[in-house]
């Protein structure tokens, strides 16, 4: 177990490590957390393990099927030995040689740490210490039968030495604390949510999800900040509560086999990686696709409820997902899809009031007069669909990322699902699915009005896509991920295949369709333009 201390802007942890096995397990520990741009210094007489640490920090952070073959050499000679096959680039650095501390600049680890996880052994050589940054201090114990490590966390690493010792902890609460644990690094998503694949021998493999209850941002409404006002998640309440419930429905949501609220950690089952978004490729869409438009008119069909008990004797409530939620939500394409389309130029008052009337209007048909709301999972695409044939019926589709579950329209997941933002659907097909899921919906229901249902659909699939493409460029300027980018002509053509898709559907939301896309064409024709883009890539494709 840890025993750690804090104080303001500074985590220190002590572990001891029984040999050179611990040691190598304490840096592929190290490599779950770190990222690109960042410090690690190793502080340590000769023969403490430095070099033990950080070959395995760096074949911890190779692709699993080269890091036990890859060559770790020693930068005793070289002084910087860089990798860039790993998760993210690493820089080892050995400064022992270094007699003058400013023969560091000559190195441009400056440089280097603009891209590079800076793993620097003997870093009492620095002219200065970074701000931001990890140390980690090695001596002998118990006469060389064992090591002391303290890891003392500076600055924004203080708070990720924090979550370093609380994952520890919890799974060996969980685990058991002399239980062989192999943690592996698994991608994440566009949040600040972290995962780890966990395998133990002889039980099943794990998701350890790290989420800590998030701190509410600034307000920027009615005194509530974003995630308030949209219903976003803030703690793994909510994905205990969603998923205990989708279980006990029958639905494929994975089991969870331990928890700590306080923490924010989950061990979860792991599905697996048939992700539909890598099936798709393999020509299983049209087949994928069938089975989660099946889950989700079953899951049409029911009625949700409000509130979930929780084990530690609270409720979570889910919210409604209600006019002002997907108002603040459509909203983002004023406030960053415009600005990404115009050259930095915030859109102007009335342009963006002229957006708001229309689109209030137009959500005044999200939600047909005689349909029960329904849990809307809000996420149901691609990235978070997990293919599991050898189960039967709607249990095929595994549900993931289900956290910001909320209740409102049952169309809202559906266009999430066939109009991909990150995979293009073929149209023909989309059609198909939409007309067999209006199919089932009639079956089951008599009293369905397919009519009303494709109005919503159609008014969920724009005030999708119109959020869509103000958190894509949100992603790219303010959290410098450019690849969601690559997306926007993909939403741009479903934004305007919704508003386009007018023909049977009742006058009024007709209407209301045509006054947003005249709003479109007046102020923001450059969506034509990235539409057309996606038209010719497929025309090409």
């Amino acid at each position: 177990m840890n025993a750690g201390m804090a104080t303001a802007n500074t985590f220190i942890l002590r572990r001891t490590l029984a040999g050179a096995t611990a040691t190598e397990a304490l840096g592929r520990e190290l490599s779950l957390f770190a990222n690109a741009g960042e410090w690690i210094l190793l502080f340590g007489d000769l023969g403490t393990g430095k070099t033990t640490l950080a070959r395995a920090f760096i074949r911890a952070m190779l692709p699993p099927e080269v890091a036990s073959e890859a060559e770790v050499p020693s930068p005793t000679f070289t002084l910087v030995q860089p990798y860039d096959a790993t998760r993210v680039p690493v820089a080892h650095v050995d400064l022992y040689r270094i007699a003058d501390p400013f023969e560091v600049e000559e190195l441009g680890l400056k440089e280097l740490a603009a891209d590079h996880v800076l793993l620097v052994e003997w870093p009492d050589r620095l002219p200065a210490l970074p701000r931001d940054r990890l140390e980690v201090r090695l001596a002998d114990a118990e006469g060389g039968r064992s090591r002391v490590a303290e890891l003392a966390g500076h600055g924004a690493w203080a708070e990720r030495l924090r979550r370093l010792a609380a994952a520890h902890d919890f799974l060996c609460r969980a685990l058991g604390e002399n239980t062989n644990i192999e943690r592996r690094f698994l991608q994440g998503d566009a949040s600040t949510r972290r995962y780890e694949r966990i395998t133990v021998p002889g039980r099943p493999p794990m998701i350890l999800m790290d989420m800590p209850e998030r701190p509410d941002g600034p307000p920027i409404r009615d005194g509530k900040s974003y995630d308030e006002l949209v219903h976003l998640a803030r703690s793994v309440r909510a994905v205990w509560a969603v998923n205990t419930e989708l279980q006990r429905r029958g639905y494929a949501a994975p089991e969870i086999f331990a928890h700590d609220f306080d923490a924010g950690l989950l061990l979860l089952e792991d599905f697996g990686d048939a992700v539909f978004g890598r099936l798709y490729a393999q020509g299983m869409m049209p087949e994928l696709l069938r089975a989660a438009t099946e889950v989700l008119a079953d899951m049409a069909a029911q009625d949700w409820p409000r509130e979930v008990a929780l084990p530690d004797g609270g409720t979570y409530r889910l919210a409604d997902y209600d006019t002002r939620a997907l108002m603040v939500e459509a909203e983002l394409l004023c406030d960053w899809f415009w600005p990404h389309m115009k050259g930095g130029e915030t859109c102007p008052e009335a342009a963006r009031a002229g957006f708001l009337r229309a689109m209030e209007s137009l959500l005044a048909f999200s939600q047909p007069a005689e349909e029960r709301p329904v849990w809307v999972l809000r996420d149901y695409h691609s990235p978070n669909l997990i293919w599991l044939p050898e189960r039967e019926g709607v249990r095929r589709v595994g549900l993931i990322d289900t956290q910001d579950a909320v209740i409102g329209p049952a169309a809202y997941d559906l266009a999430s699902l066939l109009q991909d933002a990150r995979i293009t659907v073929p149209e023909p097909l989309e059609r198909e699915m939409l007309a067999h899921y209006c199919t089932l919906r009639a079956n089951a229901e008599p009293g369905f009005d397919e009519a009303a249902f494709r109005l919503s659909y159609a008014v969920m699939g724009t005030q999708r896509a119109a959020k869509v493409l103000g958190i894509f460029a949100r992603l790219n300027r303010r959290d410098g991920k450019p690849q969601y980018l690559a997306h926007l002509p993909r939403v741009a053509h479903w934004l305007l295949r919704d508003l386009e898709r007018t023909e049977g559907l009742p006058e009024e939301g007709r209407k209301a369709l045509e006054s947003l896309l005249a709003w479109l064409d007046s102020h923001l024709s450059e969506v034509r333009v990235l539409a057309a883009e996606q038209e010719e890539a497929e025309a090409g494709h």
